[in-house]
């Protein structure tokens, strides 16, 4: 067992983050780049085990979904392989969410896949931890949103207070009496 370390950058484990059907997701041909592997060889070690792989860690793309991946994307992710002939896909790519990504790590047993595997693990928790911590920030902004609002109901009716013009007393027109 080596102890050499790989580095895949943060930016890149992140940039390959997709959300395909409201989950987030990266794709065979990606992790198969992390892990240092071809992705007919990471594919093939899911079909050898499909037991570990349910719909809910794994889930191959439709040809609309490639298809909007191509339009709608400017990431670097590589969505299409090289193709010698053609403008189609042999293959669909499979999109593996988190779990599908930790049983990768069981699947393909080398230092490369485990190390990489460490590395878009702690990616994925950044950015859950991230999404935590704007929800947080979110819901006390509104508090203080709601807070502020009653005080300065306050201070705006005090200035409109203050604004409006004061009623002049007129004098009555005509002759007055004192009566006590």
């Amino acid at each position: 067992m080596t102890h050499e370390l790989i580095s895949i950058p943060a930016e890149s484990v992140e940039n390959s983050i997709l959300v395909i059907r409201s989950r987030r997701v990266i794709l065979d041909r990606t992790l198969a780049r992390f892990y240092g592997v071809s992705t007919s060889v990471l594919n093939q070690a899911v079909k050898r085990n499909p037991e570990r792989f349910p719909s809910d860690f794994m889930f191959q793309l439709t040809r609309d979904e490639v298809k909007e991946l191509k339009l709608s994307s400017s990431r670097s992710q590589n969505v299409t392989s090289k193709q010698p002939r053609g403008k189609h896909l042999k293959y669909l790519p499979y999109a593996f969410t988190e779990h599908g990504i930790l049983m990768l790590s069981i699947v393909l047993r080398s230092e490369r896949a485990i190390q990489a595997n460490i590395q878009i693990m702690r990616t994925f928790v950044r950015r859950r931890e991230m999404l935590s911590s704007n929800i947080k920030l979110t819901e006390r902004l509104d508090a203080l949103e709601r807070n502020y609002d009653r005080r300065f109901k306050i201070v705006f009716e005090a200035i409109r207070h203050v604004i409006k013009p004061a009623v002049r007393k007129r004098r009555t027109i005509g002759f007055q009496t004192n009566r006590n």
